[in-house]
């Protein structure tokens, strides 16, 4: 009898445990940049649910994603590590390997019920990684556009007791737009957000509009998701974060290590262990939300693949003024985005940011952070196309065609050659003074010390966590597999003056 007792006391305890264990609720957007929400004051994007979860929570002002592009800054959020510690997976339209675990796989693995709807990990091929299943969790599939539809079908499967992990990846505000939604809806010309390295017109203005409307819808969505949410009881005991995965698609944001191409909107609650009505201006990574996400949901990662990020958990859920933590920088960088160089090359580069400055390097300054701007029609060999027709690590759209048409204007010519042209190994921006990355200050004497210390501190970061780049091996990341479409470029001066020095990309033979 005192053995039968025993077990069913066990049995109540273990079932009290798993009801306490938190859900989760994830809802990202696509090419989003900070500070397009309601919550921070934008004209142009009316984002009611957002502001809903920051008002129920923390809204934060100082959120960065590990990378200005979708595969690797989604990658660097599941595992919580940096995009040069993830292999393939660091780079745009590769693969990502099994052995780098997601929160996904590990709260799965402790009993959790996940998956995901929409754009979940991607693009690339997570199944010759050996993996099964996206990496952000077993897809449930709706109509197109209907996300709130996989988000019930998920609810309705989940076992009876189990907590949940849920993705939900919006493809919004992704190129392309519906060119002049934005104002068919109502808004206005002079309600655009115009960010500082784009030059004002009433074309640019309009294409800002159409990509406000998207975020608008992303943030229907997330509001149908909330509903979904408060109908099955589980808005309480459940972490709900909004965010997007990089940089909006606009000349000199996304695929960028600029302000516009990290700087992402973020919104976390969790009632009642967060307090409401927090802003958080402390510097935030996305590895320190996976970070803090393992540490709720009481979760570890491997011993041989560490997360890198630092849990913030404490300092939201306890009312600690985090002004405290500025002095803490986040770090991002890039490899390869879209096909949109010689050999598929990509324009390495990564960053340091404090409270005030933004410290860039530019590994291959020979190369063309937009691509050449001309391509082959075809394969190799091939005509060439029109003479502006290849910077394809630019979303095609509306502003650059602009810009393009306007490049001799010289109202026009500045912002032009700033998302084309080639850079510097170095760039130093103040981003209290200089949000849109405009001035330059690498070379300015009066920055020469601030300079110098964040780059020794980047470099010295980058070392410690055995970034290929800064340990003279950064060419592997141009060996790993692009699963997406390939362009071809001719060869450029650098290639002609030292065939030698060309990166092998094996992978790219059987293409040619």
């Amino acid at each position: 009898m005192i053995r039968y007792l025993i077990l069913i006391s066990l049995f109540v305890l273990q079932k009290g445990i798993a009801n306490d264990r938190p859900n989760l609720l994830i809802m990202m957007s696509d090419d989003q940049s900070f500070p397009h929400a309601s919550a921070y004051g934008s004209k142009m994007a009316f984002t009611p649910n957002f502001d809903r979860v920051a008002n129920e929570g923390v809204l934060f002002t100082n959120a960065f994603c590990s990378a200005p592009g979708c595969s690797p800054s989604r990658a660097a959020f599941l595992t919580g590590r940096n995009i040069w510690q993830i292999e393939h997976a660091g780079t745009h339209a590769s693969s990502f390997h099994k052995k780098y675990l997601t929160f996904m796989d590990l709260l799965k693995e402790s009993g959790y019920h996940t998956g995901h709807t929409g754009k979940g990990w991607g693009p690339g091929n997570y199944s010759d990684g050996g993996r099964e299943n996206n990496p952000a969790g077993p897809i449930y599939g709706s109509k197109k556009g209907n996300y709130s539809e996989g988000f019930s079908k998920f609810i309705k499967s989940k076992p009876k007791g189990s907590p949940f992990a849920f993705w939900f990846g919006s493809k919004d505000p992704h190129r392309s737009f519906e060119k002049g939604s934005g104002q068919k809806a109502g808004k206005t010309l002079d309600q655009a957000d115009l960010p500082p390295f784009l030059p004002d017109s009433p074309t640019i203005r309009g294409d800002l509009l159409d990509y406000a409307l998207e975020i608008e819808r992303f943030d229907k969505d997330c509001g149908k998701m909330l509903e979904i949410l408060k109908k099955n009881n589980l808005d309480n005991n459940t972490i709900i974060i909004i965010t997007s995965d990089n940089g909006m698609a606009f000349p000199y944001a996304k695929a960028n290590c600029t302000e516009y191409g990290i700087h992402m909107p973020l919104a976390i609650s969790w009632k009642p262990k967060i307090p409401a009505n927090q802003i958080c201006k402390k510097l935030i990574s996305f590895i320190d939300i996976t970070a803090t996400i393992h540490e709720a949901m009481s979760i570890s990662a491997p011993k041989k693949f560490p997360i890198m990020g630092k849990s913030f958990l404490n300092s939201v859920s306890k009312l600690r003024d985090s002004a405290q933590d500025n002095n803490s920088p986040i770090y991002a960088g890039r490899e390869r985005h879209s096909s949109s160089r010689y050999n598929s090359l990509g324009y390495p580069q990564r960053c340091i940011r404090t409270d005030e400055y933004l410290y860039i390097i530019n590994f291959k300054p020979e190369r063309w952070p937009a691509g050449p701007g001309q391509k082959f029609s075809g394969k190799p060999g091939s005509r060439l196309g029109p003479e502006h027709g290849g910077y394809h690590d630019i979303d095609a759209c509306p502003t650059l065609s602009f810009m393009i048409a306007k490049q001799k204007d010289p109202k026009i010519a500045k912002y032009f050659h700033l998302a084309v042209n080639k850079r510097p190994k170095e760039q130093l921006f103040n981003i209290r003074k200089d949000p849109g990355c405009l001035n330059n200050l690498a070379n300015d004497p009066k920055h020469a010390i601030i300079r110098d210390k964040l780059s020794q501190r980047l470099v010295k970061y980058l070392t410690d966590t055995n970034d290929p780049r800064a340990l003279n091996g950064g060419d592997i990341f141009e060996t790993y597999k692009r699963y997406s479409s390939i362009r071809w470029f001719p060869e450029p001066e650098w290639v002609k003056k030292n065939p030698e020095s060309v990166p092998k990309t094996p992978w790219l033979r059987a293409k040619k």
